[in-house]
């Protein structure tokens, strides 16, 4: 449950819009104790891709023979694979599978979950980037290598190509699938809002929240007159993984030094006050 505005804080008088779906509660929360008024409006819903049989496929893809690097992107997309793989009763195979790759996790969340599978990594990105991990799978040699790499939001296509580039073979794990979210007038709203000049700050966790609130605006008519308007608004993205739809749309963003939505609400206090386009 959201908390009382405080009109204290250095927030007070600033309106932020929240297009996240799974970190609404908590970064909303952390805003208005700044003293930020909120708009909620998810601009996507997640969907697992259990039943597709997209999921299936690329796991027996990886089963077929050995594979020599694990990217684990996100703690929430590796749990989901294996607990998708566990309930079509490969769970065993794949885990032993995996337990002879050499495992890289982005950060402290997907090595979290590798450990919480039973496997032990062996590289954790120190940025908490996935440039950490291309860099060093790139120093160490992938030419003849098989490399899965679980994805979570954004596709990673530059990341993918330049392994490929480099000889290995890559297999995407695509745990979830992002569609539009179940609330489409309150993105519609919040978009009209932006427009408008009634909202400050965007705070975005999530690549695809960011493609999709872009898209919806581009879908209505409303694209032109959206980017124009965001170029006004203060927009932060909590990583370069989340900011990629902001920075491919060629507009203005900040990130904190740490991936991480305290450290975003904190560069939003910190910065919004003396913003100016």
């Amino acid at each position: 449950m959201a908390e009382t505005v405080d009109d204290t804080g250095p927030l007070r008088g600033f309106t932020a819009g929240i297009t996240a779906e799974r970190k609404a509660g908590e970064l909303g929360a952390l805003l208005e104790r700044r003293g930020a008024a909120v708009r909620y409006a998810p601009a996507m819903h997640t969907v697992p891709v259990h039943d597709d049989g997209e999921l299936t496929a690329a796991t027996e893809a990886v089963l077929e023979r050995p594979v020599q690097h694990v990217v684990a992107v996100t703690g929430t997309g590796f749990r989901g694979w294996l607990e998708s793989v566990q309930a079509q009763g490969s769970g065993e195979r794949l885990l032993e599978h995996l337990g002879r790759a050499e495992l890289l996790a982005r950060g402290a969340k997907a090595r979290g979950a590798i450990r919480g599978a039973g496997l032990r990594e062996s590289f954790t990105a120190p940025t908490e980037e996935v440039a950490d991990i291309l860099a060093r799978l790139l120093e160490t040699g992938v030419a003849g290598e098989r490399v899965v790499v679980q994805l979570h939001g954004d596709p990673m296509t530059d990341f993918r190509e330049r392994l490929r580039a480099a000889g290995a073979e890559v297999l995407p794990i695509v745990v979830y699938r992002w569609t539009d979210p179940v609330d489409l007038p309150a993105l519609d709203r919040l978009i009209d809002e932006v427009i408008a000049g009634e909202v400050h700050a965007l705070p975005l966790t999530s690549a695809p929240a960011a493609t999709n609130f872009l898209a919806r605006a581009e879908r209505t008519g409303r694209g032109p007159a959206l980017l124009a308007a965001l170029r006004g608004v203060f927009i932060a993205c909590v990583g370069p993984v989340t900011a990629a739809p902001i920075a491919r749309a060629g507009l203005p963003h900040a990130m904190p030094e740490r991936a991480r939505t305290a450290a975003l609400v904190k560069l939003v206090a910190d910065e919004l006050p003396t913003f100016r386009p």
